[in-house]
């Protein structure tokens, strides 16, 4: 529900915007020949969404160290945990003596 209150008004300034930018816009890459025209609004939203997801690999590789050591500090956590619930059954059984053979 909260996603459609947000999303909803994104959208429609989208398709307004795409509505009220039907110019075409002549593209070509430099080396070469190739050339298309697109309307300007296709344009500015293919450079928005390219522009948004180079950003979120950028992020999620300047991330992925940070996550790779929470990952290990969490299996080790788990390991001592373990460890120290262990300690605890020793302690927690009660001491066996040890009896001297009869002389």
């Amino acid at each position: 529900m909260f996603r459609a209150l947000i999303f909803a008004p994104l959208l429609f300034i989208l398709i307004l915007f795409a509505l009220s930018n039907p110019q075409p816009v002549h593209l070509g890459l430099w080396p070469t020949d190739v050339t298309v025209d697109i309307p300007l609004s296709i344009t500015v939203l293919i450079s928005m969404a390219v522009a948004f997801v180079l950003g979120a690999v950028l992020l999620w590789l300047s991330v992925l160290g940070t996550r790779l050591r929470a990952r290990k500090a969490e299996s080790q956590v788990r390991q001592l945990e373990a460890q120290v619930a262990e300690l605890k059954q020793r302690l927690a059984r009660p001491a066996q003596t040890v009896l001297a053979p009869p002389a």
